[in-house]
């Protein structure tokens, strides 16, 4: 009986550690198991983006395009574009702002000598890594894009095309006064871009009648052998149903840059703004940047699928006013570029 009781007791034994090391090895196995699934929620959550640029004040950047609409068209020539110029000129200065003007006189596709007034404002121009921000002043010197031909040879208000961009970087440069980024930063209010050949005249004209003032300091920069890592132009980016698509040229001369923009957008949850899709070329500021290797420069603009012209519907028409500045879109573009200069480091 006892050895039965030895033997029995041994297979209980037995039978127990192996029920035992199962055991054992079904807890590896289940800690294992939850390990695997912890690892997999691990992965599945995404850090929330943090935000390193102060914030963009759109109601700030709405007055100073109110202001410059308040001066009438500033058409090249013109009283209001020299009160206009005056003006930006003064508030690149308020805002601690090294300011250079550059002046000359160009001549027109129609021989007209235009007086060119390009205005640059430095922030940190002892750093030698610099970042480049610009948009034109100037406005259309006619609504040729009107239905009425009575209309077409009137000037337009400019509030979108001309003072939206201007508008947003005297905010950022009022912002980098009392923040100043890690990198060095010009902003450069370029004149003549919009006086090219309007739709009207049929006569052809050989060469190059828009971008005026950006080619000339393209090739004449204020400072001499000037370069910056990249550039950011901003032409008509006020509208309320703005979509700014990957323009040609800019994903041709800066693709990398390009990406950095969109992608900051994204981060910042304004991606139905900034639409990942590349679309087609347009002849604006950055081309004479980008060409004389000044910058590889982006072109952040509202670019259009369902109109005629690929642009908004005021595009150059008498509807280019305050009517069409929206806060938000603002607000968008502002704080989207904001990130992209306050998060570089110098070298």
């Amino acid at each position: 009986k006892n050895k039965y009781i030895v033997k029995s007791m041994k297979k209980y034994h037995g039978i127990f550690c192996i029920a035992l090391i199962g055991f054992e090895l079904s807890l590896i196995v289940s800690c294992n198991s939850c390990k695997k699934q912890k690892d997999m929620v691990r992965q599945e959550v995404v850090e929330p983006y943090i935000q390193v640029a102060p914030e963009f004040n759109a109601d700030s950047a709405y007055r100073y395009i109110e202001t410059q609409v308040s001066f009438g068209p500033r058409v090249p020539n013109s009283d209001a574009h020299r009160a206009c110029g005056d003006y930006l000129a003064a508030k690149l200065a308020e805002f601690n702002a090294s300011v250079v003007e550059q002046k000359a006189d160009i001549r027109h596709y129609d021989g007209t000598i235009l007086h060119m007034r390009n205005i640059i404002g430095s922030y940190r121009p002892e750093k030698a890594k610099r970042v480049l921000l610009f948009a034109h002043w100037d406005t259309r010197p006619w609504a040729d894009r009107e239905a009425d031909p009575d209309k077409q040879k009137q000037p337009i208000l400019g509030a979108d095309d001309g003072a939206s961009g201007v508008g947003v970087l005297l905010e950022i440069a009022r912002q980098l006064q009392q923040k100043p980024a890690d990198v060095g930063v010009d902003i450069v209010f370029f004149d003549l871009e919009d006086s090219g050949q309007p739709v009207f005249d049929a006569r052809i004209v050989p060469g190059e009648w828009w971008c005026l003032g950006s080619d000339y300091w393209a090739k004449n920069p204020h400072v001499p052998d000037y370069k910056a890592a990249y550039g950011i132009l901003l032409d008509m980016v006020g509208a309320p149903d703005a979509t700014f698509m990957k323009e040609g040229y800019s994903v041709k001369y800066a693709a990398n840059v390009v990406e950095k923009i969109w992608r900051t957008a994204a981060n910042l949850g304004y991606g139905q703004f900034f639409i990942s899709r590349d679309n087609g070329y347009v002849t604006d500021d950055h081309l004479p940047v980008n060409k004389n290797h000044r910058a590889p420069a982006v072109d952040i603009i509202n670019i259009k699928d369902d109109t005629p012209t690929g642009f908004a519907s005021h595009w150059h028409t008498l509807d280019d006013n305050m009517d069409v500045i929206n806060r938000g879109t603002l607000k968008v573009v502002g704080q989207t570029v904001m990130e992209v200069i306050y998060s570089e480091k110098s070298d």
